[in-house]
């Protein structure tokens, strides 16, 4: 399977964000997720997980990016509980307005 853009999937039953990548039969494969609760119109974005096997390719970053900004666009606040959103936000100050008070 090569390398290539995320599509990521919001499941917003699961509260859940899902990453696949195509495979070469084009079936989505899971890469991984986002999960979250959500309060109103704040969502505290609690856990990203990439699959170990698909680890070090920048995935974690497309998927949280992706979830980012689906946030500002649907007009929402988040708190980053996960350490890896809050690491990535530190690193990307422009979604610095997205974190509620």
């Amino acid at each position: 399977m090569a390398d290539g853009t995320l599509e990521v999937t919001h499941l917003s039953v699961q509260e859940r964000y899902r990453a696949d990548l195509i495979d070469d039969d084009n079936d989505p494969v899971e890469v991984g997720y986002v999960d979250y609760t959500q309060d109103g119109d704040r969502l505290a974005l609690t856990h990203t997980v990439v699959y170990e096997r698909f680890g070090g390719r920048g995935f974690a970053a497309q998927l949280v990016k992706h979830v980012l900004d689906d946030v500002r666009a649907n007009g929402q606040t988040m708190v980053p509980v996960c350490s890896y959103v809050q690491k990535y936000v530190e690193k990307h100050p422009e979604y610095q307005d997205l974190i509620s008070d």
